[in-house]
């Protein structure tokens, strides 16, 4: 679904389309992780998003789900908001959490091949019939 770039939406409507709750909307609010250093409000107080605000928000949830430390998002978003001149310091910061992120898939893979191999032996020895030779507590 296209957004109108000019549209701004209720953190209702935020909530809707990120998934994340209006607590962790307010929490990322006044953690300084958004772009926007104040969210818009409209007349009666509400706050409004903009269609940047809810691309950067999709960043922020992937860079936290993928483990990234807040301290490290609000660096690179007080960067980013700084603009132009420390792209070079935005790349590091991105090339540690891939580097780190890299190290996890690979322990995961490891531990999928065993967890692979486990299954395929149990599944042998229940179609065998022999599952009783597998391991049993107190052996």
């Amino acid at each position: 679904m296209e957004m109108d770039t000019n549209q701004e939406l209720t953190i209702g409507q935020v909530t809707e389309r990120t998934g994340l709750s209006v607590h962790s909307l307010r929490f990322y609010e006044r953690e300084g992780l958004l772009l926007s250093t104040r969210i818009a409000r409209d007349s009666g107080g509400g706050r409004r998003y903009s269609p940047a605000d809810i691309e950067w928000l999709g960043i922020c949830t992937k860079l936290r789900a993928s483990g990234m430390p807040l301290s490290q998002i609000k660096r690179y978003a007080e960067l980013v908001r700084q603009g132009r001149g420390n792209e070079h310091e935005r790349l590091e910061i991105l090339l540690e959490h891939q580097r780190r992120i890299a190290a996890q898939v690979a322990e995961l893979n490891d531990c999928m091949e065993l967890i692979n191999w486990k299954v395929d032996v149990y599944e042998q020895h229940l179609e065998q019939g022999t599952a009783q030779h597998l391991w049993t507590a107190g052996r």
